[in-house]
């Protein structure tokens, strides 16, 4: 005990102390923020890896789409509610 008495009255050791509650707790690079900014670089590389398999997916979805003109009638038709002139267009909607 004396020793901690010791070393808390000394200016070295109040330098100490004082610098490390001041890193750890006050400092706006504390551990806390560093932590959280560990976390969020985490999940924003995750979702970086996502889309980019996303974005690679559709790009070779549109490839195979511009090659295959049945294949862009469908998706036009499908997804756009294209229709020929002679051709009469009824959409249902599930409730």
């Amino acid at each position: 005990m004396k020793k901690i008495f010791k070393f808390t009255t000394n200016f070295y050791g109040i330098a100490t102390l004082s610098f490390l509650f001041w890193m750890i707790f006050i400092d706006s690079n504390n551990i806390v923020n560093q932590f959280k900014l560990s976390h969020k670089l985490n999940q924003l590389e995750d979702q970086k890896e996502f889309y980019q398999e996303r974005k690679q997916k559709i790009q070779a979805d549109r490839k195979e789409l511009m090659n295959n003109p049945e294949l862009l009638e469908k998706f036009a038709r499908e997804k756009y509610f294209m229709k020929k002139k002679t051709e009469d267009l009824y959409v249902i909607v599930k409730e």
